[in-house]
């Protein structure tokens, strides 16, 4: 096993879902087998305006060939979890050695690999800028037991924190918070105490139960009582954004509600609710 960076980016040819699936050819086979069982990075290309950035760790779970293009395959992802920011790839004089020629020129050959085989070194320290930011507004259970000491009370490597519950989270919960700008999706409520604390929680699209993600794409912020109804089925959105209110809720609510009944979603469209995610609320958590 070993560590390694897939490239992808929004709007790729491939068949790329990062959450659950890396799509590539033949080529790249050999150097993907390498990292079953083990943990990759994501990194989004210059091509279509990207940010030369690592975004994302996951890990590798199994190859399976495309039924469709018998010189394709992929790979199964599972503990995806987004970055805190952009890790650029030239920061500290760049974090992959392989890129770079003795005089700090990139090296043309290496960054047109999609799949890049990675030292522990080189993997641990993108893994650490990557995930290093402490939340700038801690929820009220952080304030309970504070999240510095519970980061404080992981003496393991980084590398094996991000497996933990916890720890994902938190860190779940930062970033769709973050990406919402402490705004619920649904009523459009940003609600500040008096420590600068949103009110709004993070709420998973697919639930962790049913093997959602940690990722920002099945992230959505929402006050208490709307999360309560959209974890329970009662409120779900329409792949464009529009609010579906189930026939069980037993009054009307459209008055707590955004007044064109469509969700405040990210600016960013990466960021955006996934397809994937919004059907299976729909088919398999609301009520219609």
């Amino acid at each position: 096993m070993t560590n390694a960076v897939f490239q992808t980016k929004v709007g790729s040819n491939y068949d790329d879902v990062p959450e659950e699936r890396y799509h590539f050819p033949r080529q790249y086979l050999g150097r993907v087998e390498r990292t079953v069982g083990d943990k990759i990075i994501y990194y989004e290309p210059r091509s279509g305006g990207g940010r030369l950035a690592y975004f994302a760790v996951a890990e590798v779970v199994r190859i399976d060939p495309d039924p469709n293009y018998s010189d394709h395959y992929y790979a199964r992802i599972r503990n995806y979890l987004n970055f805190d920011r952009p890790v650029w790839y030239r920061e500290r004089g760049g974090y992959e050695s392989m890129l770079f020629r003795k005089d700090g020129t990139v090296n043309p050959g290496a960054a047109q690999n999609a799949v890049r085989l990675l030292p522990d070194r080189e993997f641990e320290a993108i893994l650490e800028a990557g995930l290093s930011s402490q939340p700038a507004w801690p929820d009220r259970s952080d304030a309970a037991t504070g999240f510095e000491e519970e980061q404080a009370a992981f003496e393991r490597p980084l590398v094996e924190v991000i497996l933990n519950r916890r720890y994902r989270d938190a860190k779940f919960r930062q970033h769709v918070q973050i990406a919402y700008d402490r705004r619920c999706a649904l009523t459009g409520l940003r609600i500040i105490n008096g420590q600068g604390r949103p009110e709004v929680e993070a709420a998973h699209i697919k639930p962790v139960a049913a093997h959602g993600p940690d990722s920002i794409r099945n992230g959505i912020a929402l006050s208490g009582t709307v999360h309560w109804m959209f974890d329970r089925g009662l409120l779900s959105l329409r792949d464009d954004f529009s609010i579906l209110c189930s026939r069980h809720l037993n009054s009307d609510i459209s008055h707590l509600l955004t007044k064109d009944l469509k969700a405040i979603v990210p600016s960013e469209p990466r960021f955006h609710p996934h397809p994937l995610y919004l059907e299976y609320h729909r088919d398999c958590v609301f009520k219609q």
